[in-house]
Formats: structure tokens, C-alpha cells, sequence
């Protein structure tokens, strides 16, 4: 593959990023479910690789979401803290179990490959009925979020720690869609600023145990960084004229045939 410029930068990998910077833009949706399966089918990446190296990607590209989010004051921190009661313990662990069974072996692989597809068709189903699921969640008793929900949120942040750690996906589409059950009565940009302030603890840790772990590939997380950032911008210009109605649809049929793939690679 060519290389060009003293920075080593890959344009196979950096257009990648660009392209999943512009869906991401347009979309809301995470860069896990559309960069982990698009390194493994397309560039042959061995699975941990993808998941490790797009860890760190999401942790980058966050902590930017994060900072725009908590300028306009729109992250919940206690519901920050509440879903990283579950997600880190469960983060540590999972590393654990990779560390244990061997992050090259075949049954490792195996499990991530699963748990990506059965993750990428829970998010594009997630993604088609998003609507519905947010009018049968602001019908919901109006103190449900405030009081009764504080184990609820640890257990969501338990399930989503593992699913991240194993997969790289479940941050953003799963993780959202419970908070609009857990936290009805919560402005939607609220919650979608706090499950991405959460993603960036998660994703960091994770990333930087695939890293201890050897399977974070740097050249390529540089390549994709260089493309997804303008990536970004160009997608939240285009968010405000693309139509929704073709576009989340479109994509969930994505996520559906890739998570059908994975689970039949």
C-alpha cells in the first residue's frame, strides 16, 4: 500500500477514517460499529487489532464530543458516574479473561467476532425503531429516572463495558437507547452528552489494556484520526440538511448485513 508524507499516513486507512468521521457526523452513531467491521472485512486487520486500535480512536474523537458537550452544559455527571460504576469493573475484567485466553488465540477472536455481530444487529435495530423507543419512554412515569433507576444505570453500564471491551461497539447506539428508558424525562441532548462523557473513560481504559495487551496498531490509529476529524466536521455541517429519513434507515441496513457477515465470517 503507498504511504505518503514523512508522517507515514496510509490513504486507504486515513479515506476510511474520513468516510466514518462523515457518518458518524451525519448519523450520531458511533465509529465502532462501522470502523471495527470495515478493518476486519475490508483490511484483513486481526479482530483484537480492530477492537484495540478503535478504542483509542473513540477515546480521541470523545473527548472532543465531551468538551463541546460540557461547555453547553449538556453531560449529566451523576449519570456519568453511575454508568461507570458498572462499565470500568466490568472493563478490567473482561481484560482479564482476553489477558488470560491469549489475545491472538482463535477462541478469543471467535468471541469478539460474535460479540461484534450480535452488538451491530442490536444497534441497527436500535437505530431503526429510536423513535418509537423515545415516545414509549417519555410516556414513563416522570420520577422513574430520578429515584428507582441508580442500579439499573450500574447494570447498563456493566453490559456496555463488556460489549466495548470485547467489540468496540455499544458506547453509543445501545448505550443511549437505555438511557431514553432509564432517564425519560431527561432532554435528549443531555443524555446523549453523558453516554458520550462515559464513553471516554470506557473507551480509554479498554484502549490502553488492548494496548498493554499488544493489539492496538498505531500507524493505523494515526491514519485514521487524520481522516475522521475532518471526517466529523463535514458530517455535523451536513447533519443539518441531510434528510433523517433516509439516513438512519440507510445505515441501519448497513449495520444489519455487517453484523450478519461477522457472524458468518
Amino acid at each position: 500500500m503507498i504511504v505518503i508524507s514523512h508522517l507515514g499516513i496510509e490513504p486507504a486507512y486515513a479515506t476510511s477514517g474520513l468516510l466514518v468521521g462523515l457518518l458518524v457526523g451525519l448519523t450520531g452513531v458511533g465509529g465502532g460499529s462501522l470502523m471495527t467491521p470495515l478493518l476486519v472485512l475490508l483490511f484483513g486487520f486481526h479482530a483484537s487489532t480492530a477492537v484495540g486500535t478503535d478504542l483509542l480512536f473513540a477515546s480521541v474523537t470523545k473527548t472532543v464530543g465531551t468538551t463541546i458537550h460540557n461547555a453547553g452544559k449538556t453531560v449529566d455527571w451523576q449519570i456519568v458516574r453511575r454508568l461507570a460504576t458498572g462499565s470500568i469493573p466490568a472493563t478490567i475484567l473482561t481484560l482479564i479473561a482476553i489477558h488470560h485466553f491469549g489475545v491472538e488465540s482463535k477462541g478469543v477472536a471467535t468471541a469478539i467476532s460474535l460479540t461484534l455481530g450480535v452488538a451491530l444487529l442490536i444497534s441497527a435495530i436500535s437505530l431503526l425503531v429510536k423513535d418509537k423507543v423515545i415516545a414509549i419512554a417519555t410516556a414513563r412515569n416522570p420520577d422513574f429516572g430520578l429515584h428507582t433507576s441508580f442500579w439499573l444505570t450500574v447494570l447498563v453500564g456493566f453490559v456496555v463495558g463488556i460489549l466495548v471491551s470485547l467489540s468496540s461497539v455499544g458506547a453509543g447506539a445501545l448505550g443511549t437507547i437505555a438511557l431514553f428508558f432509564l432517564y425519560p424525562r431527561i432532554p435528549i441532548i443531555r443524555v446523549v452528552g453523558s453516554d458520550i462523557a462515559h464513553a471516554v473513560p470506557l473507551t480509554l481504559i479498554a484502549g490502553l489494556g488492548h494496548w498493554y495487551l499488544g493489539s492496538v496498531n498505531f500507524h493505523l490509529l494515526e491514519s485514521l484520526l487524520v481522516g475522521s476529524i475532518p471526517g466529523i466536521i463535514l458530517g455535523s455541517y451536513g447533519a443539518r440538511y441531510a434528510p433523517d429519513w433516509l439516513l438512519k434507515p440507510s445505515l441501519g441496513v448497513v449495520l444489519t448485513l455487517v453484523g450478519l457477515k461477522m457472524l458468518t465470517a
